[in-house]
């Protein structure tokens, strides 16, 4: 069963947020994909936050992906002035 987890994000005050998008499209993004994410779709949600959402083949794909993206966000605040304020993840149980 497909997985998702949606997380969010808030860059540093006074940081522009085109160059915090910038890493995230050219890092953020094929990472998860090569880490095994089937899509990621990332919202900007106000001016110094967005949300990503991640999905993820199963469950077990997300699990076998957790030490390498624990790793990443950790390093994500000093190379990408933003720091995570929230997560969310779960199976996908009703779509239209």
């Amino acid at each position: 069963m497909r997985y998702i987890t949606i997380t969010t994000w808030e860059i540093s005050d006074g940081t522009d947020y085109s160059v915090s998008l910038n890493a995230i499209k050219e890092k953020r993004l094929p990472a998860l994909r090569a880490l095994g994410a089937s899509r990621v779709t990332v919202v900007r949600t106000s001016s110094r936050t967005s949300a990503a959402i991640t999905e993820w083949p199963d469950k077990a794909s997300r699990d076998a992906a957790e030490t390498k993206i624990e790793e990443v966000r950790k390093s994500v605040h000093r190379e990408d002035f933003t720091r995570l304020t929230g997560e969310m993840k779960g199976e996908i149980v009703a779509e239209i």
